[in-house]
């Protein structure tokens, strides 16, 4: 019983492995401006004032954390803090969906938006991670 959780935990991690990298390429850069970094439940956890800058490019405003993978990366300790619930539903999800979550993603935000709906309220990704982490 072991060796199969242990080998399908192996599986997910490098079905999720592509956007682990990205994670860890984008939380190094962190960490080379005095962010900081930590393992929690498996999935690593980068915060910086440069990740911070970052998600501020994104389309969204006031993103606070984004799950790369097996990595969550985020503006500070306090957001990783809120948001990891959430974040851990979209780690789940990386492992389902492995390298086709990116283009899931956003395939789904752009048919939502050219349906005139909310590309990231309405996207089933979010809606999930919402639901599974609500008090």
């Amino acid at each position: 019983m072991r060796l199969s959780f242990s080998f399908r935990r192996c599986l997910s991690l490098i079905w999720a492995s592509p956007y682990s990298l990205i994670g860890l390429l984008i939380g190094a850069a962190g960490l080379c401006r005095g962010g900081r970094a930590r393992l929690v439940q498996g999935v690593l956890e980068f915060h910086s004032p440069l990740i911070g800058w970052l998600l501020d490019w994104l389309p969204l405003r006031n993103v606070l954390a984004m799950t790369l993978g097996h990595t969550v990366i985020a503006r500070h300790q306090e957001a990783l803090e809120v948001t990891r619930e959430h974040e851990r539903v979209h780690v789940r999800q990386f492992e389902r969906w492995g390298f086709l979550m990116g283009p899931a993603y956003l395939g789904c935000c752009l048919a939502l938006w050219i349906n005139g709906r909310d590309a990231y309220w309405d996207n089933p990704f979010e809606r999930e991670a919402y639901e599974h982490s609500r008090p």
